[in-house]
């Protein structure tokens, strides 16, 4: 279950257009290894789904550059892409490292950018 943090930000999950109100996100994820990292796909998947959860909307398209290295402060950005083409920026930040269990927290911008096209 997300804990939320108390800033918003506009998620684009809707077919149509952007308009659900997306609080800021935690989730955590096992991995292992000496210094522990999440596979960009399995960064991904995670977060289509805490934002799925969050909204009450299906799992949105979700896509992250590159893997999330175990190392608190760590961020990355990855991108949520909407049926109607928006896109909407998601950061990344990694908060705490325990036993292989990689922390996050989580939040989408403020605004979409407009389908291309």
């Amino acid at each position: 279950m997300p804990k939320f943090r108390g800033s918003t930000a506009i998620a684009a999950v809707s077919a149509a257009a952007v308009g659900v109100l997306l609080p800021g996100c935690s989730a955590s994820v096992s991995v292992g290894g000496s210094t522990p990292k999440l596979s960009a796909d399995k960064l991904a998947s995670t977060l289509s789904a805490k934002l799925a959860a969050a909204t009450g909307r299906p799992e949105p398209d979700v896509t992250c550059p590159e893997d999330l290295k175990g190392k608190v402060g760590t961020t990355t950005r990855c991108v949520l892409t909407a049926d109607d083409g928006s896109t909407l920026g998601v950061t990344v930040k990694v908060t705490s490292v325990d036993d292989g269990k990689i922390h996050f927290d989580f939040k989408a911008d403020d605004k979409a950018s407009p389908a291309a096209g």
